[in-house]
């Protein structure tokens, strides 16, 4: 039986969710996508899968067992594509260019998004109209199901809580009771939680007998898992952070002010912690804060200390 042969076109230069298009790639809306694998071997378990990603993404796709080829973007890279042959195109950037070669690479079935001719920015391939109604709808208070949920049952397969992947080994052992992920990325700086609350959580966990470590491995992606190996329970802003511990099979506690808790699912051992505050547009999905509240302020840390007794 011949190979189905599948291209997924997942660079992280545009939030395959939400609205967002950017030049600093989202590592974590890569790895995000990884659940994919699962509904695309059942879909299609006779498969080659190719995954185009970016240079600084490749870290998480690198010995992926569901990944047989890594292909880096680069110039070069477009060109080869489009005198390749696929039998599924999966393209999840909705980058106007990107959109207009998954529409020029060849390929019988075509799943996400595609380039609108007529506006000149992205729409939805037939596969792929679950994806703008979301985006659409994105402040809406429908519910629209998790993130992972949305990528696999646009396949035409079961969500089942399929988990995230990663493929590197880390060389830690669990050294830490708690991991402070303290940083987020420059797309949004709103979602990260004060340092002065993270200090004041730092006391009053050590007061408690816990053991703290506070981020590591911030220059290189293996060294950063390995970090977060080494800790029990990760305490984390919305970010990489939190879907790489999820990845790793470790306890999470994340954070959540102007993102949406609710497309994130919670796999066993986590448990996430919502800002109390009384802001009317949250969560408002902003890059900046719109209201003036500063929703990450007002998290919980009596709640956030009651979860790692919790889980430990």
């Amino acid at each position: 039986m011949a190979l189905t042969k599948i291209l997924i076109i997942k660079l992280g230069y545009s939030e395959t969710l939400d609205p967002e298009i950017g030049k600093v790639p989202s590592l974590g809306d890569v790895l995000r996508t990884t659940p994919i694998l699962w509904a695309i071997k059942e879909k299609y378990p006779e498969s080659h899968i190719t995954w185009l990603v970016t240079d600084n993404a490749d870290a998480l796709l690198q010995g992926n067992p569901l990944i047989d080829r890594i292909l880096v973007w680069d110039e070069f890279v477009p060109f080869q594509l489009m005198r390749e042959k696929f039998d599924v195109l999966i393209n999840l950037e909705k980058i106007a260019g990107v959109c207009a070669l998954a529409d020029m690479i060849d390929a019988w079935v075509k799943y996400g998004f595609r380039f609108e001719t007529l506006s000149g920015v992205y729409h939805g391939y037939e596969k792929g109209l679950t994806f703008i109604s979301y985006i659409e709808n994105k402040k809406s208070s429908s519910l629209k199901g998790y993130w992972q949920q949305v990528l696999i049952e646009m396949m035409g397969v079961a969500w089942t809580g399929q988990p995230y992947m990663v493929g590197y080994q880390p060389k830690t052992e669990e050294t830490y009771d708690v991991g402070f992920n303290y940083e987020v990325g420059t797309k949004w700086p709103v979602k990260g939680m004060p340092l002065e609350k993270w200090q004041d959580l730092e006391r009053r966990l050590i007061f408690s007998g816990y053991t703290v470590s506070w981020q590591e491995g911030k220059s290189n992606m293996y060294e950063y898992m390995d970090w977060i190996n080494s800790c029990k329970i990760l305490i984390t802003n919305d970010s990489l952070g939190l879907h790489l511990a999820q990845a790793l099979g470790k306890r999470v506690i994340g954070l959540f002010g102007p993102t949406d808790a609710g497309e994130v699912y919670s796999y066993t051992g986590s448990r996430l912690i919502i800002s109390t505050t009384d802001c009317p547009v949250r969560p408002c999905i902003a890059a900046r804060c719109e209201s003036g509240l500063h929703c990450m302020n007002e998290i919980d840390l009596n709640a956030v200390e009651a979860a790692v007794k919790e889980l430990l």
